[in-house]
């Protein structure tokens, strides 16, 4: 979704698939400044892309990571655009 809460790209995956299996598709060729995800996103591969992108990462760090990294908190409460739009097409 960008800023204004539009569609850009979509994936549906299998049930039992994990969420970062879809990232690396619909982030390909996609210019972005951040990117804005749940806790389930808090992978170090998909923190090092963000980073050699020179991307923003608002994720929050799970609780069991050894190190605990900062993360724009105020910005991570856009993320509700997303679970709007999901309930908005459900």
């Amino acid at each position: 979704m960008d800023a204004l809460g539009n569609l850009i790209r979509f994936l549906l995956l299998p049930g039992q698939a994990h969420d970062t299996k879809g990232v690396v598709p619909l982030i390909r060729n996609v210019p972005f400044g951040a990117l804005l995800a749940d806790k389930a996103f808090d992978a170090n591969w998909l923190l090092e892309e963000l980073d050699a992108r020179g991307a923003c990462a608002m994720i929050p760090p799970k609780s069991n990571r050894k190190q605990q990294r900062n993360y724009d908190a105020d910005a991570y409460k856009w993320r509700h655009m997303v679970e709007n739009y999901f309930a908005k097409i459900k």
